[in-house]
């Protein structure tokens, strides 16, 4: 009866998106989107798609979500939402991150893109831009990625933090105390696959077309880069999310390293008392701004 109640709830929420997304003004990207998509179609397979695309998707996102927080660290008026302004980064943490970064990338990560192309003719993905879903069920589908890698990584990153092995894999993420946009992907070479691996259970559950591949890629850096960045900046939109952690509650876990394991959102850490020491510091922080005030 409840699963029933459920699946009426989710077909009435779609079709009302439906309804108000036929109201909606024609979105003047989608035909040259349409047209660069089937221009692809035409002149590449789908092993090259499926393979170089989905790097080529990565590399480029990642390196320019990266951009705003790069060039924060020259602006001084950027300074004030810098979560640690004592601790700025440096050039040479930036150049030993970047390093790391490209062999992880394409000696780690480029090896499991590889099968992408065997998973979505295993499963039949479709390529076809007829077949391509609304933006709302994508949306949906990303945010259905988010929840399942955010349950994922709670539990893993919890146990690579127990003290048995903790300093054989995970402390190679936390050389930075003070964590800067770029090192979201900064870890040991075997994080890289249990932490990376919960990024595929949602692709395995959603996925009816390979443009969710590349969304979710998206999704997925645009939220670990912002909670890596440093900075907390008002207007964020990502703090629109319901529940979303955001940067001030993963930096905390780099200053404390207890704590706060979850990567998106925060009912994890409540559930099981793991923000605990994040809330107390909220609160001194706060009694500390009011004697300030006092003061002044």
């Amino acid at each position: 009866m409840a699963t029933n109640d459920s699946v009426n709830i989710l077909n009435s929420a779609y079709l009302a998106v439906e309804y108000i997304d036929s109201f909606l003004p024609d979105n003047p990207l989608q035909q040259p989107f349409k047209n660069a998509w089937n221009y692809m179609l035409d002149n590449y397979t789908k092993f090259q798609i499926a393979t170089w695309g989905s790097l080529l998707v990565h590399e480029a996102s990642y390196f320019l979500i990266c951009v705003p927080g790069f060039i924060f660290q020259f602006i001084p008026y950027m300074q004030k939402y810098k979560i640690q302004p004592d601790k700025p980064e440096t050039w040479e943490k930036q150049w030993k991150c970047f390093k790391t970064l490209m062999f992880n990338h394409f000696f780690i990560q480029l090896p499991l893109i590889c099968g992408t192309y065997y998973f979505t003719e295993y499963f039949n993905i479709p390529y076809e831009w007829e077949k391509m879903p609304r933006w709302y069920v994508l949306l949906a589908q990303c945010f259905g990625c988010a929840v399942i890698e955010d349950a994922w990584h709670y539990f893993l990153h919890r146990l690579l933090h127990h003290k048995r092995i903790y300093k054989y894999i995970h402390k190679v993420h936390h050389e930075f105390v003070s964590p800067f946009g770029m090192q979201a992907e900064y870890a040991h070479p075997l994080e890289t696959l249990i932490l990376g691996a919960g990024f595929f259970i949602g692709i395995v559950v959603f996925c009816n077309h390979v443009v969710l591949l590349w969304a979710w890629v998206i999704c997925r850096l645009m939220e670990t880069i912002d909670v890596h960045s440093g900075y907390d900046i008002p207007l964020n939109p990502l703090h629109l999310v319901p529940f979303y952690a955001g940067a001030r509650f993963h930096d905390f876990h780099h200053m404390n390293f207890v704590g706060n394991y979850a990567s998106t959102f925060t009912w994890w850490d409540r559930i099981f008392g793991t923000d605990s020491q994040f809330i107390a510091y909220k609160e001194k922080e706060k009694k500390q701004q009011l004697r300030m005030k006092k003061a002044n």
